[in-house]
């Protein structure tokens, strides 16, 4: 599975302990399940321990991924002394535990689910882990922060955290990696939920573009780890009924979007004073990196003005505080990316390196806005 190798940094590493977290019915078990069939396909042998669902359940779903080896058992079970008797004696080399919450430690007088139950279990699992060479995968809920239920010291004991991100009422899922021993924590995955369970998208950057050519629009190219993705900025301004206008930003920090609002009222001269702003990014993506600057800025300018940007125009751009426009890291792969996405026009930093693409022109960025 190439997306979820990416994020663990080349593959499962023998003797480490994932945690894959995420919202309730967000896919979790359904990838993890994917998982195990590739590596049971191998001839490797996995165990999936299941404390949530019976093992009727578990085969509806199978039946709808695909077909199953051999080499995969399933275990329903939520004691932790009968699971590690199970291991011990089946030695396997893949473990799924889904999921940590459900697991009772009998050493433990408080109900599973609780702080000192999780980590306690997640402590034996760890054992196991490192002290027979088992790759485990543990599955984690998460809390209305977002966060994994737990204690924060959950994420320091385990190799890697990975997070399955998504909105449930869209079919697209993000995995992202927030600790990693093995790899980097920049990379991404991106699947897609169907009824056949999880599919790879292995080039999103046409899933996040829509095309049109309106008024409040800009597209950027963002850098998710080593690979470049296409993202539209969309912008709103309305007329704002109270003294203190709205600021909202979806995707997007709300602090950036107030810095670079007060960079265009002092710099471009525009106003915002009596306007509500409101900005989106496109997919339920996440700008974080500043080379958005100037698609932001562009589209919230556009959006002001009533005017649209040329079609097929791509910007790329850090915004300072004194208005100028700062080089961005990797601008060649952003254009590179750019040009096979089909953009005929790219605003960019003023730069000396900047590689010849046929077809392909730019438009340098001024030292001020």
């Amino acid at each position: 599975m190439p997306e979820l190798d990416r994020v663990l940094g080349g593959g499962v590493v023998k003797g480490s302990l994932v945690l894959v977290g995420g919202d309730p019915g967000i896919g979790k078990s359904t990838l993890l399940l994917q998982v195990c069939r590739n590596l049971s396909g191998q001839n490797l042998s996995v165990l999936y321990v299941s404390g949530e669902e019976s093992l009727q359940q578990i085969k509806l779903r199978a039946e709808r991924i695909g077909t199953f080896s051999d080499h995969l058992e399933l275990l329903c079970e939520t004691s932790l002394d009968t699971i590690r008797t199970v291991i011990e004696r089946n030695k396997p080399q893949i473990v799924v535990i889904d999921s940590i919450q459900t697991m009772y430690n009998e050493n433990v007088s408080s109900a599973p689910g609780s702080v000192s139950q999780v980590r306690e279990s997640t402590g034996v699992l760890m054992q196991i882990a490192k002290g027979m060479d088992i790759s485990i995968f543990i599955v984690g809920h998460v809390t209305k922060e977002g966060v994994v239920a737990g204690p924060r010291v959950l994420e320091h004991m385990v190799d890697t955290v990975l997070y399955f991100e998504g909105d449930r009422q869209d079919s697209f899922r993000l995995l992202r990696s927030v600790k990693n021993r093995f790899g980097s924590t920049d990379e991404i995955g991106v699947f897609e939920m169907r009824s056949t369970g999880m599919a790879e998208i292995s080039d999103p950057s046409t899933l996040f573009i829509t095309g049109t050519d309106l008024p409040g629009c800009a597209v950027t190219c963002a850098m998710e780890g080593t690979r470049p993705m296409m993202v539209e900025v969309q912008a709103l301004l309305s007329t704002s009924p109270f003294s203190n206008p709205r600021r909202m930003a979806a995707g997007l920090d709300n602090n950036r979007l107030v810095l670079l609002l007060a960079v265009l009222e002092k710099k471009a001269g525009l106003r915002f004073y009596d306007k509500d702003v409101y900005t989106n990014v496109v997919g339920g993506i996440r700008l974080d990196e500043r080379a958005g600057d100037l698609a932001v800025a562009m589209c919230i300018a556009g959006a002001g003005a009533d005017i649209a940007l040329p079609p097929r125009t791509a910007i790329l751009g850090e915004l300072s505080l004194t208005g100028e426009v700062r080089p961005v890291n990797r601008l060649d792969k952003r254009i590179q990316e750019c040009a096979r996405l089909g953009f005929s026009h790219i605003v960019v930093p003023n730069s000396d390196t900047l590689p010849k693409i046929d077809g392909l022109n730019y438009t340098l960025s001024l030292i001020h806005i």
